[in-house]
Order: C-alpha cells, then sequence, then structure tokens
C-alpha cells in the first residue's frame, strides 16, 4: 500500500473511520470524504498526519450533488499526484415503511447508495486504470436479505450489488471491482434499533453469536485492495455467518 492513494466516500466516522485508519497504517495516502462530520474528520486528519506528514487530505461535499464527484476525483489527482482506489462506503439508511414511502426518501437511499457510487466511479476510471487500481463498494446483508420496512434501502443496496458485477466487466482488465457485505457490526444511530431483546435475537442468528468490529470490514478491504489481484466482481459477506443462517 506504500504510496497508494485512496479516495474514501464517509471516512470520517464508523465503518469508514475504521478503513482509513488501516489503509493508512499500511502506507496508503487517504483523500477523506465527508458531508457534515467536520469535527470528526478533523481529528481523524489530526491523527493519521500526526503518524505521518502530509498524508490525509480532506474534501467536503454533499453526494447527492452529482456535479461534485468529478471535482473531488480531480481533487484528490491534484493533491496527491494519482488516484488507486475508491472506496465507496457513505450511505444512508432509514426505514421507508409502504404507504408511506415519498420520493425525497427514495432519491437520497437511492442516491448515496447506488447513484453516487456508479457516477463516482465513472469519474475516478480513467485514474484507476492508469494505476491498474480498484474499487471497493461497502454493500449489506441486506441486499439480499431484506428487512421489513427498509425496501427502498434494500433495493439500492441490492443494486450496488448488481453494479459491483457490472464495473468488473466494463472496467477490465485495468480495474477490479469488488465489495464487501457486513452484516452486525455497528448499531445504527436510531433509537428504533436500541432494544436489547431486538438486538440479541440478530447476535443469535450469527453462526458466531457475537456482533463483529469495524476492523473486520477495513481487514477485507485491505485484503481487497492489496492481496487479493486476482479477484474481481465479488462481494464477501463479513457477517459471523448470518447471512446463511437467516
Amino acid at each position: 500500500m506504500e504510496q497508494k492513494v485512496v479516495l474514501i466516500t464517509g471516512g470520517a466516522r464508523r465503518v469508514g473511520a475504521a478503513i482509513c485508519r488501516m489503509l493508512h497504517a499500511s502506507g496508503a495516502n487517504i483523500m477523506l470524504h465527508y458531508r457534515s462530520s467536520v469535527d470528526q474528520a478533523r481529528a481523524l486528519q489530526a491523527e493519521l498526519n500526526a503518524a505521518r506528514a502530509d498524508s490525509v487530505a480532506l474534501v467536503q461535499a454533499d453526494l447527492l450533488n452529482l456535479t461534485l464527484l468529478p471535482s473531488m476525483v480531480a481533487e484528490t489527482v491534484n493533491r496527491f499526484e494519482r488516484l488507486d482506489v475508491v472506496v465507496n462506503n457513505a450511505s444512508s439508511f432509514f426505514p421507508t415503511p409502504m404507504g408511506e414511502i415519498t420520493e425525497p426518501a427514495w432519491e437520497d437511499l437511492i442516491g448515496t447508495n447506488l447513484k453516487t457510487p456508479l457516477f463516482l466511479s465513472q469519474a475516478a476510471a480513467p485514474h484507476l486504470r492508469r494505476t491498474h487500481g480498484c474499487i471497493v463498494n461497502i454493500v449489506d446483508i441486506h441486499a439480499d436479505r431484506p428487512t421489513r420496512n427498509y425496501a427502498c434501502y434494500s433495493a439500492a443496496k441490492g443494486g450496488l450489488v448488481a453494479l459491483t458485477r457490472a464495473l468488473a466487466c466494463d472496467l477490465g482488465p485495468e480495474v477490479r471491482v469488488n465489495g464487501i457485505s457486513p452484516g452486525v457490526i455497528l448499531w445504527p444511530e436510531d433509537e428504533r434499533w436500541s432494544d436489547e431483546l431486538a438486538r440479541q435475537r440478530i447476535i443469535h442468528s450469527t453462526l458466531l453469536k457475537r456482533v463483529g468490529d469495524p476492523d473486520d470490514i477495513a481487514r477485507t478491504a485491505r485484503f481487497l485492495i492489496y492481496d487479493a489481484p486476482y479477484i474481481t466482481g465479488e462481494v464477501i459477506a463479513v457477517d459471523g455467518g448470518r447471512s446463511i443462517h437467516l
């Protein structure tokens, strides 16, 4: 990973921050995108730059504004002189019960989880071809196993699985494209998921009977980027076996 350049969306917090730390520790330079988490983004930038000077830069953007995506790529290349990896990590997540689905909710969920990964990958493709780079998409267990009242989210992530495979076809042989499908890693920051009994039922549905860690996702991302030169078009489940036990 030495001196490779990674553009990661939603990199300031949670799983995104774990991926940033893991790839940075392996030698990568990071362009860290954030939307509103400015304090967390600056704190992470300062932490990582203290370990290796001038190795992390920030870019702020609302990913629903597609006109900003080419400039994010251009800013990354101008800052680091190359682009090797795009990690499409940023995601909106909220329920859309039938009878209450609105077009703005659809646009938000499809926009962040499917449309943005497509158009950011398209903007980055010429640079990734030059470096024989790769794309890693963060999918979700509910792409294949929908949960009640999350139809729009599940449809968006299901589309992202298909997009991962389609981009692998369209961008090969120079660029590899893979996905990671997390299970129970971090609980959503939403009171609907705060019930302890409900959490225990979900944990019990995993074969390993425990919650995963953001570093489980980060290690898988590092593997796909650094140690998997003959893997493309695949989605790796990192879910403690939950997807085969539901």
